[in-house]
C-alpha cells in the first residue's frame, strides 16, 4: 500500500509542477478535463495517497521495503 500511495503522489506532484511552471495540467489533458469523471478519480487517489503519506510520519519504523531488516 505505501508504494502505491509514493506512486500517486509522485503523480500529483509531477502533475502540480507542470501546472506551476507550465500552465499544463498533464491528468486533466489527457483525461478529458478536470471534470471528467476519470480525471476527479485520480485526483481523488492522489489526495488518498497524500493522507496516506501521513502516516509514514508518525510510523516508528519508516517504510519497510521487501528483504529490508531493521
Amino acid at each position: 500500500m505505501d508504494t502505491l500511495a509514493l506512486i500517486f503522489v509522485i503523480i500529483g506532484a509531477l502533475n502540480w509542477g507542470m501546472v506551476g511552471l507550465f500552465q499544463f495540467d498533464f491528468i486533466a489533458t489527457i483525461f478529458g478535463g478536470m471534470g471528467a469523471t476519470i480525471s476527479r478519480v485520480i485526483y481523488t487517489l492522489v489526495g488518498l495517497a497524500g493522507i496516506w503519506g501521513i502516516s509514514l510520519l508518525f510510523r516508528r519504523d519508516g517504510v519497510k521495503h521487501e528483504g529490508e531488516h531493521h
